[in-house]
């Protein structure tokens, strides 16, 4: 036909249908689609027009407006998911990832927040995005907390979650049986040298000692680590026997590395060094490479997904079973 755009019937087979097709093929007014396919409470629509309206829109390969849906319900449809400051690999950013996709196919937005020295941006964010709930990988901060419980908002720690069973045990054992392996046997935990992390630290000193004690080893030795303390922390541990040391995160664990530099020793012979969270820096930048523990972000993301839907009250998939979602990559410092 003269004058025809050329591109019309490619763009049309492009469009995405719309609540208006569906109403069109079934013969019913655009606000009953909203209602059926939006889950409206509240209003008389029989089951054989709700089965027309599912079976239309399968047709026509139809996908609500998640945000329409969400609005129609209710609620904001948001998961606030707050990821920790400190160093701690890829990890919470690969599993957030699959979250993010995975939530959005139930009509769930994940916005990812990251913890700073002022938690008020969390609490900000908490007030003006009215989340259905927070996920957190480690415990928030007691401000934080405080917001959310008066505004009835659920929260889910990941890293407490029964079926990631205890990691802190897990990766104590894992650690502690390699430094065994290798003949050593006083060893000593390197805390960050900032108070705000000791809470972290302590989850990771807690698998090492119990793992330490079920060998019948010297009791664990404690320090806090930071760049001006490390070389007299390193030179005093060696002097009262510790031959290796497992550090609360690879970023701590480099900082006992540039101690044992700067006190003349070396790593592995005088004093072996590992991390926990397998960072970048861990292959790549330290000296000797570090010997780590890598997380595994698939299995954290469907632990979290279930947990979460399950709190919300959609239909989830089944939680899966307990698992040891560390890996311990071997390197040059043990």
């Amino acid at each position: 036909m003269a004058g025809a755009d050329p591109g019309a019937s490619s763009t049309n087979k492009l469009a995405r249908p719309t609540n208006a097709d569906v109403a069109r093929l079934v013969g019913v007014s655009t606000a009953t689609v909203s209602y059926v396919l939006n889950e409206v409470a509240g209003r008389k629509i029989s089951p054989r027009t709700r089965e027309a309206v599912y079976r239309a829109a399968e047709q026509l390969g139809y996908r609500p407006n998640l945000a329409a849906r969400n609005l129609a319900r209710g609620r904001s449809g948001v998961v606030l998911y707050v990821l920790p400051r400190v160093a701690v690999g890829d990890m919470p950013m690969q599993a957030g990832s699959r979250m993010t996709t995975e939530l959005a196919r139930v009509g769930l937005l994940q916005v990812q927040f990251f913890e700073t020295e002022d938690h008020q941006h969390v609490i900000d964010a908490i007030k003006n995005l009215d989340p259905v709930a927070i996920t957190s990988l480690f415990p928030l901060s007691r401000d934080v907390l405080e917001v959310a419980r008066a505004a009835s908002i659920p929260h889910i720690e990941i890293g407490t979650l029964p079926a990631l069973g205890a990691p802190h045990l897990s990766v104590g054992e894992l650690r502690v049986a390699h430094l065994v392996s290798r003949g050593h046997r006083c060893i000593a935990f390197a805390y960050a040298g900032a108070g705000r992390w000791h809470a972290l630290g302590d989850y990771w000193l807690q698998g090492v000692a119990d793992a330490a004690q079920a060998r019948d080893l010297p009791p664990v030795r404690i320090a806090e680590v930071t760049g001006d303390n490390a070389a007299q922390v390193v030179t005093d541990w060696v002097r009262d026997g510790v031959t290796a040391v497992c550090a609360q995160s690879d970023e701590i664990a480099c900082v006992v590395l540039n101690g044992i530099r700067e006190a003349g020793l070396r790593c592995p012979d005088d004093l072996a060094v590992m991390g926990v969270d397998a960072t970048p820096i861990a292959g790549a930048l330290s000296s000797p490479a570090l010997t780590t523990v890598e997380f595994d972000p698939v299995a954290v993301a469907d632990v979290a997904i279930a947990a979460l839907l399950t709190e919300l009250g959609y239909a989830a998939p089944p939680s899966p079973q307990p698992t040891d979602i560390g890996r311990l990559i071997v390197r040059a410092s043990t």
